[in-house]
């Protein structure tokens, strides 16, 4: 299968969620390009980004996973790009 370059977003509002979400990324570590995270005080919430290479299931089991923890949502925006360099 070929490998997509794709962005999660990720809104964390609840701080306690943290350490399960940093568990489920570490997991997907070798996939993970780079990763940024800003906390918004003023509204309680962590917004991160986390920039993937990797298989569409592989993006998408990931975005499940960390979708499905109480307090954080995700969003997936995959890139047209493929694995051949036209």
């Amino acid at each position: 299968m070929e490998n997509r370059v794709a962005l999660i977003g990720i809104i964390v509002s609840d701080r306690s969620a943290a350490e399960k979400m940093n568990a489920i990324l570490h997991e997907y570590g070798d996939c993970i390009i780079g990763r940024m995270g800003v906390p918004y005080k003023e509204r309680g919430i962590s917004v991160i980004s986390v920039v993937l290479d990797a298989p569409a299931d592989v993006i998408s089991a990931l975005s499940g996973k960390l979708g499905a923890l109480k307090d954080v949502s995700t969003k997936t925006v995959y890139t047209k790009i493929s694995d051949d360099k036209e």
